[in-house]
C-alpha cells in the first residue's frame, strides 16, 4: 500500500486555554476553537505550533501557578 502525499490545506487553531492544533482549512472549527492566523501544509502549521507554543501547561494553570 503506497502512502499518498498529504495535500490538504490546514489552519492552525487555538482555544481558550490556549492550546494549538491543526484543522482543515476548509472545515468550520470545531466549538471552543478559534483561527490562530496561519495555514498552509500539515508542516508548515506544526512547525508554526512549535514556534509559538512554548508553554504547553493550560492558560488556566499558568495563570493559578503566577498567583501562587
Amino acid at each position: 500500500m503506497s502512502e499518498q502525499q498529504d495535500t490538504v490545506a490546514y489552519k492552525v487553531v487555538v482555544n481558550h486555554e490556549e492550546q494549538y492544533s491543526i484543522w482543515p482549512a476548509d472545515r468550520e472549527n470545531a466549538l471552543g476553537w478559534k483561527d490562530a492566523g496561519k495555514q498552509g501544509s500539515k508542516d508548515e502549521c506544526l512547525a508554526y505550533i512549535k514556534e509559538v507554543w512554548t508553554d504547553m501547561r493550560p492558560l488556566s494553570l499558568r495563570q493559578k501557578m503566577a498567583r501562587a
